[in-house]
């Protein structure tokens, strides 16, 4: 029987609802309640968000920015930028599109300020929008240079015969087209089960692999726990696995040559969900030319192993 591990830093409690600890993204599925915001952390968050977010919230703060302005340019009084055309709507769109140029500092010059409540405002404008475009421009080289793992996990967790015993088996690749150098998995299983005193408990144990590293990935990699006697799964019955509030935390590192450095990403597979006597289906092969050819669309493939 494998020797347990201490707590790897996920906490030893549990529940018997108790959900996954890592998300389908690599995130620890924690909720944070009652923690206090601080501005601080707008910058890493503006990092994280996805790209769709990002341009939403750059094109939503824009907006908001230049409908204040073009507010106060009507407070100020239209006249001060160009002729007023007596529509209180017609005039607002003048505003607003007068703070857009002054925002961006582009001017097309067929509206300009010119009375002294207008030039105040608008130079205050200049300078906001100034720091704005900075600050998006900092933020957008950030997220393209931001060190991040690109690895693709398979879907399923199987199990199928292998050797003398049964084994699971996971399967990952480089989601670029850059090569993965030295890359390392670590894979630890957490099994929660009802302490004595009534609390339900995470026990925690290092799975050992039939490879744990290589030298490089340029197709894919079946990651394989052989279920021996080392094994804590050891002894079970293959209905009774699936039956296990188990988890396999997946922890990928390698040094990507694009970003020069070692990254790191996290993945998670139930074993409620494993698929029994399954394998995947290879998915590389050679051409004509003898060029060797990787079909992504065949990945996530399973086919059963029963006769």
């Amino acid at each position: 029987m494998a020797d347990k591990i201490k707590d790897p830093g996920i906490g030893n409690t549990s529940a018997p609802h108790a959900r996954r600890l890592i998300n389908a993204n690599g995130d620890f599925n924690v909720i944070h309640a009652n923690k206090p915001k601080k501005f601080s952390e707008a910058y890493n968050y503006l990092l994280s968000i996805t790209w769709g977010h990002f341009f939403g919230l750059s094109l939503l703060a824009y907006t908001i920015a230049n409908t204040l302005f073009a507010i106060a340019y009507l407070i100020i009084g239209i006249d001060q930028i160009v002729r007023p055309t007596g529509h209180a709507f017609k005039d607002f769109l003048n505003a607003f599109f007068f703070s857009s140029q002054t925002f961006t500092t582009l001017g097309y010059g067929a509206m300009a300020p010119n009375g002294i409540g207008s030039g105040i405002v608008s130079s205050l404008e200049a300078f906001l929008g100034l720091m704005f475009f900075a600050f998006v421009t900092g933020l957008l080289y950030g997220r393209f240079s931001k060190p991040k793992a690109a690895i693709r996990f398979t879907k399923h967790l199987v199990l199928r015969d292998f050797g003398d015993h049964n084994a699971l088996m996971f399967r990952i690749e480089n989601d670029r087209r850059s090569t993965m150098i030295h890359p390392e998995v670590k894979v630890t299983l957490t099994l929660t089960k009802l302490a004595k005193n009534g609390n339900y408990v995470n026990d925690f144990y290092t799975l050992k692999l039939a490879r744990d590293a290589i030298n490089f990935l340029p197709t894919t990699w079946t990651v394989v726990h052989e279920i021996d006697s080392q094994s804590p799964l050891y002894g079970l019955l293959e209905a009774d696995l699936v039956k296990k509030q188990g988890e396999l935390i997946v922890m990928v590192s390698y040094y990507d040559e694009s970003f020069n450095q070692v990254v790191h990403q996290m993945y998670s597979y139930l074993l409620q969900d494993l698929k029994l006597h399954y394998k995947f289906v290879k998915s590389y092969h050679y051409n004509v030319k003898g060029e060797m050819v990787l079909d992504h669309k065949l990945f996530d493939c399973i086919t059963s192993t029963k006769r």
